[in-house]
C-alpha cells in the first residue's frame, strides 16, 4: 500500500474509522488511533504515515509522547498547531482519567493507595514538580494541590502554605509527593531533609504527614515505605 495514498481510498477494513466500528477500538494500533486524531493526511504522507512519524518521534512509546509539548509535535511536517493540539488533548484526557479513577478510592492511608492518584499527575512531566494530598481523618481526599514546580530547593518556604491550606480545607493528614524527571526514583539528601521539616511542622499542629512519595516515570518510592517517615 502506498504511504501517501488517501485512507479514503484503502479497502474498508483497512479504515480506522471503519474498523473501529467493526471491532472496536481495542482491534487498533497506537498509529491507527493517532491517525484518527490527525484526521486527514497531506500530500506527501497519510494520516496513518503523520501517526508513525508521531511515534517515532516519542521513541513508539505511550508515555514519552504524553510528555511532548504541542511545540515539539509540531516539528513534524504535517503536523501543524491544531493537530498538535488534539494529540495533546487526548494524552490529557488520558491523564484525567487515571486521576478520576484514583478518587474513586474511599480512603487513602499509605503509598499504594495514594500512587493512582500522584502518579498520573507526575510521571509525564520534564520539570519536578511539588504536590500536596489533603486528607480528612478518615483518610478521604479533600483536595490535590500543586504548590511549587521547578525544584525543590525553592520549596522549602512552602510548608507554612501547606499548614495554612491544611487549616483552611479542614485536613488533618497530607501525602507529599514530587517527580524526579531524570528517572532515578532514589530520595537525595533535599528530599529527605524537607520531609522531616514537613512531619516536624505538621506535627505541631497535630497534622500527620502520612508519606512522602517521589514519582521517577512509571516508578515510585514511598519514604514512608523505606522507613524515612
Amino acid at each position: 500500500m502506498s504511504e501517501n495514498k488517501s485512507i479514503k481510498n484503502w479497502s474498508e477494513d483497512e479504515r480506522p474509522r471503519e474498523k473501529m466500528l467493526q471491532k472496536g477500538a481495542a482491534s487498533l494500533s497506537d498509529a491507527e488511533l493517532i491517525g484518527i486524531l490527525i484526521a486527514s493526511g497531506t500530500k506527501e504522507r497519510s494520516a496513518i504515515g503523520l501517526a508513525r512519524d508521531v511515534l517515532d518521534l516519542a521513541g513508539n512509546n505511550l508515555r514519552e509522547l504524553g510528555r511532548l509539548s504541542v511545540k515539539e509535535l509540531q516539528k513534524i511536517k504535517g503536523i501543524g498547531s491544531a493537530r498538535a493540539i488534539t494529540i495533546g488533548a487526548a494524552m490529557e484526557l488520558g491523564r484525567r482519567r487515571q486521576v478520576s479513577e484514583g478518587l474513586e478510592r474511599t480512603s487513602i492511608k499509605r503509598s499504594i493507595d495514594a500512587v493512582p492518584v500522584i502518579m498520573p499527575l507526575l510521571q509525564d512531566l520534564g520539570h519536578e514538580v511539588f504536590c500536596v494530598l489533603y486528607l480528612n481523618t478518615a483518610g478521604k481526599l479533600i483536595r490535590t494541590e500543586t504548590l511549587s514546580s521547578g525544584g525543590l530547593s525553592a520549596t522549602v518556604a512552602d510548608v507554612r502554605m501547606i499548614l495554612k491550606n491544611c487549616l483552611l480545607y479542614g485536613a488533618s493528614q497530607i501525602i507529599v509527593a514530587h517527580n524526579h524527571p531524570s528517572g532515578n526514583k532514589q530520595p537525595s539528601h533535599a528530599d529527605i531533609a524537607l520531609t522531616k521539616k514537613i512531619e516536624e511542622a505538621a506535627s505541631v499542629m497535630d497534622i500527620k504527614l502520612l508519606d512522602h512519595i517521589i514519582i521517577a516515570g512509571h516508578e515510585y518510592l514511598s519514604l514512608a515505605d523505606e522507613g524515612l517517615i
